[in-house]
């Protein structure tokens, strides 16, 4: 069996490795089957198409998979302004840290206190909303300084 081919099947089992892996890590190697299969049409030297693929795996693993890491380690950020910060809403069901639900601009959205100590807000109570993350609105009871 020609070299090129070899590596073209050993590319196609890394990406089916990436597909079931969520770390970004087969897709390296991948790529680097790839360029390798490609040079194997040029040659059928193990003893130059072996370096070749440890070479671009490990360029493509210091390189390009920290720019395709798409869950880094630091906590998430949101760099938007939420329109929602400092609106009062209404409190559809008892709410405190662990659960509840507010309405505000006809919208009905989950709910937490700020932390365990503030105590249980009341439905029907009228909050004032201070975070927003994602699908969570975090609210204190309004009036509260």
């Amino acid at each position: 069996m020609s070299a090129w081919l070899i590596f073209l099947i050993v590319s196609v089992l890394f990406f089916i490795a990436e597909i079931f892996s969520p770390t970004m890590f087969f897709l390296n190697f991948a790529v680097a089957s790839i360029i390798t299969a490609f040079w194997g049409v040029f040659t059928e030297n193990y003893n130059i198409l072996i370096p070749i693929f440890c070479i671009f795996s490990i360029i493509f693993i210091l390189f390009l998979r920290p720019l395709l890491n798409i869950n880094p380690k630091e906590e998430k950020t949101h760099n938007f302004e939420s329109q929602y910060i400092d609106k009062i809403a209404t409190a559809t069901t008892d709410i405190n840290y662990y659960t509840g639900r507010i309405s505000v601009y006809d919208e009905n959205w989950e709910a937490r206190t700020t932390s365990e100590d503030v105590p249980e807000i009341k439905k029907g109570s009228k909050v004032k909303i201070i975070r927003h993350n994602d699908l969570t609105m975090f609210v204190e009871k309004k009036g509260k300084k």
